[in-house]
């Protein structure tokens, strides 16, 4: 396990990791983010957060829900445009690694994404005595086991397997006879 690294369940075979340190972005919306997307495909992750930016789709907020307007089906939520850019940049990242590694990057799954407080600096001039938002942000994604392909040439049918014949359109239940040349 790495120094910069929390997950501990961490294996170099089947997994890659990236972390954001110290981003301009607010520690609880990226926590609701997180929330969101820990245990789902990378390509609904992608998917969602870039809907988030459009604003096209709003993100539950589940903890830090005070004072705010509901979402039609969700309850509570918003759209953390900033956060959910640095996010998404981050999922992209990690999701070049993956394939560094030679995973397949339809089949990756979010197994670890975590949201810290990074370290707090002031804001510069006239507003120094202000602290600016920093996130410390951490994705590992591991490949799920790939589903069991049928043989080419063949088809299930009620349980079954049948050979794939050769069968005109035009008239159902006969088959074509192969043509010689």
């Amino acid at each position: 396990m790495g120094k910069n690294y929390s997950y501990s369940g961490y294996t170099k075979d089947n997994m890659a990791r990236a972390v954001g340190k110290s981003l301009p972005i607010s520690f609880k919306q990226s926590i609701e983010i997180c929330n969101f997307i820990r245990n789902r495909e990378v390509s609904y992750a992608k998917n969602v957060l870039n809907k988030v930016i459009e604003k096209k789709k709003a993100i539950p907020f589940r903890i830090f829900n005070d004072n705010m307007g509901h979402k039609r089906g969700i309850a509570a939520g918003r759209y953390p445009g900033k956060a959910s850019k640095e996010i998404l940049d981050l999922i992209n990242l990690v999701e070049a690694n993956a394939q560094f590694k030679g995973m397949n990057s339809s089949n990756l799954v979010i197994a670890h994404i975590n949201a810290n407080k990074a370290a707090t600096v002031l804001h510069y001039g006239r507003k120094r005595s202000r602290k600016a938002k920093r996130t410390n942000i951490e994705i590992v994604v591991k490949e799920k086991a790939g589903k069991k392909t049928k043989e080419p040439g063949k088809k299930e049918i009620q349980g079954k397997q049948e050979t794939a014949k050769n069968i005109d359109v035009s008239h159902p239940g006969k088959e074509m006879k192969p043509k010689n040349d």
